[in-house]
């Protein structure tokens, strides 16, 4: 084995060097324009035909695409640095460069009933604090939820009321009431959701109960006449069947949210009519009632000229003229 001299190692190491130098080192004749918050960097150099010539166009765009590569990880490794979990990482300042996004903006929530009420209203809403002072427990408990401060569903005694069954169980009555709340909750939040996109919502009809009064029955009965093709007309009567109450016209109401110019406008002729000192005239109503009273008066005169008349040249009882009595001649 042939001894290596010094100055062979040194310059074995020496072009080993310059290789790693090359390999890292790209030279541009535009410098490129980094962001390195998106990682992004653009390079504004024209292509190099005698390159494009030479190679193939996927080595060329590989070759491209590797040049620039290494320029933006030299900027990386400029950045500040630490160590995290053995693990170097770098600190990358805030993106300049605003992407478009992916997906379109999602839009906002419609309000719902209650919202367009107290905005309409100017109803606040005031922000509670989450913990509360619970006088039982002598502590500060949450409001709501798990573990909640008076929460009555953990009460070992429940007194009942003077009016309740004695043998009904006032533990399930009050697990089956907050049940009812919990679904009554559910299907309002459905319906919110249901109008907020548009879609009808059929109505909930009569809910089954454990006694159903004289009232409820006769509601039942009317639904189900209702339900018909016909929509009742033609449904016979059992005996001594009466007529259901408020089956007439409803009343219809204003809306508390609608048309805000139609209101102003109702209000504003409400006002002009109170503060109005002459009343409003109807011409054609005082102009029959003139028309009326002259007619009265005509046939109440020509009434009168008739008696007049008869008193004058009436007949008497004897078959003679009236007035002056004939002398014997």
């Amino acid at each position: 084995m042939a001894a290596c001299s010094m100055e062979d190692v040194l310059a074995r190491v020496e072009k080993e060097e310059a290789e790693k130098l090359k390999n890292i080192s790209v030279y541009k004749g535009l410098e490129l324009e980094f962001d390195l918050g998106n990682l992004l960097a653009c390079d504004q150099n024209p292509p190099d035909t005698r390159q494009f010539r030479k190679r193939t166009a996927d080595e060329f765009l590989r070759a491209l695409a590797r040049d620039n590569t290494q320029l933006l990880v030299n900027e990386i490794w400029k950045l500040p640095v630490e160590r995290v979990e053995d693990v170097i990482v770098a600190k990358l300042p805030d993106p300049a460069t605003r992407l478009p996004r992916e997906k379109p903006v999602p839009k906002p929530r419609p309000p719902t009933r209650w919202e367009e009420f107290a905005k309409l209203k100017g109803i606040q809403k005031k922000k509670k604090t989450n913990l509360v002072w619970d006088e039982v427990h002598k502590q500060w408990k949450r409001r709501w939820g798990y573990k909640r401060a008076s929460d009555d569903t953990k009460e070992w005694l429940i007194e009942v009321p003077v009016t309740a069954d004695p043998n009904e169980d006032q533990f399930a009555k009050r697990i089956k009431a907050k049940k009812e709340r919990i679904d009554k909750n559910e299907l309002n939040r459905l319906k919110n959701i249901a109008r907020a996109q548009k879609v009808k919502v059929p109505g909930v009809g009569l809910l089954p109960t454990d006694q159903q009064s004289k009232n409820d029955l006769g509601k039942a009965i009317q639904v189900a006449k209702m339900s018909t093709a016909s929509v009742g007309k033609f449904q016979d009567k059992l005996a001594k069947e009466k007529e259901p109450k408020n089956s007439g016209k409803k009343r219809k109401f204003q809306p508390l949210i609608g048309d805000f110019s139609a209101e102003k406008q109702k209000q504003l002729d409400l006002l002009k009519t109170m503060e109005s000192k002459k009343p409003k005239l109807n011409i054609t109503k005082a102009v029959n009632k003139q028309m009326r009273e002259e007619d009265r008066e005509a046939a109440a005169t020509k009434k009168r000229k008739r008696s007049q008349k008869g008193r004058r040249g009436g007949f008497d009882g004897k078959g003679g003229k009236g007035g002056k009595k004939q002398g014997a001649k």
